[in-house]
């Protein structure tokens, strides 16, 4: 339902005309959607200090649908994303890089949603020269179908690789698009990310005029079901946040699912975090899952999920899943693979069962948005942003520091080579 006139937020005519990206406004000329940037929500978060935007991954239309009315209610800028493998060419879902767009624009429209909302495409995986060749092709694709922001992921590859891709890969970004970086984040066997690491990415872009708005680290977290809330290093994220403060580079959060809220208020409170994605805990709570007060999925005795009765999916439904699962061998961190077999018999429930689904996704972001990380009322201050910009960029926060010549092929080899390899304990961190 479209939002009266005499009640829409102050701007946001104004916004709406002349702040939506190129792109957004060629695919959907009439949208009353306001999709921005990923640029202007963290601005926004910075505005207010000590916040952090809820980026949800959208791995279904209950979950987007829930967290855009939990936005709505906080009042407060959001980003609804999708990663490589859940929306790209080896998709787990239905949702994908180049229909999240569509899918958020029309639940904007039908739900008289106002806040500004970025489409980020989150975990764009790098892992060798043939996947920088894909992605020249790729990522102007991406943003062709809506996608307003991006996090170009080469943390797989060794450090002067990572940095070099991402160079390379730069001119197929739009300046004005959020950007994200990472750094360690899910290596695995490498261990923890280190501040002269992260110092030594963002100091090498910077020198090829690439300003990230964010940066991800691996400071501990994983992806997908965890068995108990420890994970999160806040002391070494601060450490290198710290250390990369001159960049002007903000901190995006992965792995959230599986880390206690205390945890979570930690990394608001005490680093420069500005972006958290939420994904695994919405997944769950949407089908009815039962969960702990952090979205972390509780398992019987036998190791099951427990299902609530009367809450997320049927349970003649989940018991179909269930029986599916069991079928294709899939543990309790794969269910996620649940999403694209069974996305059409999800929209064919009952209507009071599909609004269910997505009012108790919205029941838990609006609870992290406004009680975790602070970001009520964020809304108004990305409005403010973006008319005092009068376009759909809000420009750098950063401006070229290093030295072009410091920085070639051949000393970034130098460099790397020379960084500690000593990067804390090992982990398991899955993409």
């Amino acid at each position: 339902m479209a939002t009266p006139a005499s009640r829409l937020p102050k701007g946001f005519k104004k916004a709406l005309e002349i702040c939506r990206p190129p792109s957004i406004v060629k695919l959907f000329p009439s949208s009353r959607a306001l999709l921005v940037s990923g640029k202007v929500i963290d601005r926004a978060m910075l505005a207010k200090g000590r916040a952090v935007a809820l980026a949800a991954n959208g791995r279904s239309i209950f979950v987007i649908r829930g967290a855009l009315r939990a936005a709505q209610r906080a009042n407060a800028a959001i980003l609804i994303e999708i990663a490589k493998s859940e929306g790209g060419g080896n998709a787990y879902c239905a949702v994908n890089f180049w229909n999240i767009a569509r899918i958020v624009d029309a639940c904007c429209n039908e739900m008289g949603i106002t806040v500004p909302v970025a489409i980020h495409a989150d975990h764009y995986g790098i892992k060798g020269a043939k996947d920088v060749e894909t992605a020249k092709t790729e990522i102007p694709s991406m943003f062709d179908a809506g996608i307003t922001s991006i996090a170009i992921d080469a943390s797989h590859l060794p450090d002067d690789q990572n940095l070099l891709a991402s160079i390379e890969l730069n001119p197929f970004v739009p300046r004005w698009a959020g950007l994200e970086t990472e750094v360690g984040e899910i290596k695995g066997k490498e261990g923890l990310s280190t501040p002269q690491e992260a110092l030594f990415l963002i100091q090498g872009l910077n020198a090829h005029g690439i300003f990230p708005d964010w940066i991800a680290l691996n400071n501990g977290t994983t992806h997908g079901i965890e068995a108990s809330d420890s994970g999160i290093q806040v002391d070494l994220t601060r450490q290198i946040h710290e250390a990369i403060a001159a960049c002007k580079v903000s901190g995006a959060q992965h792995g959230t699912s599986g880390n206690s809220t205390e945890r979570l208020k930690q990394i608001t409170a005490q680093t420069r975090t500005t972006k958290a994605n939420v994904a695994t805990a919405l997944q769950m709570i949407s089908w009815g899952i039962e969960v702990n007060d952090y979205g972390n999925a509780i398992l019987d005795a036998n190791g099951r999920f427990i299902k609530n009765p009367g809450m997320g999916v049927t349970e003649a439904m989940w018991a179909e899943m269930v029986a599916y699962a069991q079928t294709h061998t899939l543990k309790a961190g794969d269910y996620k693979k649940l999403n694209l077999p069974f996305e059409n018999k999800l929209l064919g429930q009952p209507r009071e069962v599909r609004l269910r689904m997505a009012r108790r996704v919205e029941e838990f972001a609006y609870k992290m948005i406004v009680d975790v990380f602070n970001a009520r009322d964020t809304a108004p201050l990305a409005m403010e942003i973006l008319l005092a910009a009068g376009s759909h960029n809000p420009g750098q926060k950063a401006r070229r520091s290093e030295k072009p010549a410091d920085w070639t092929s051949e000393k970034i080899a130098q460099k790397a080579a020379a960084l500690s390899s000593d990067k804390g304990p090992q982990g398991n961190f899955e993409d």
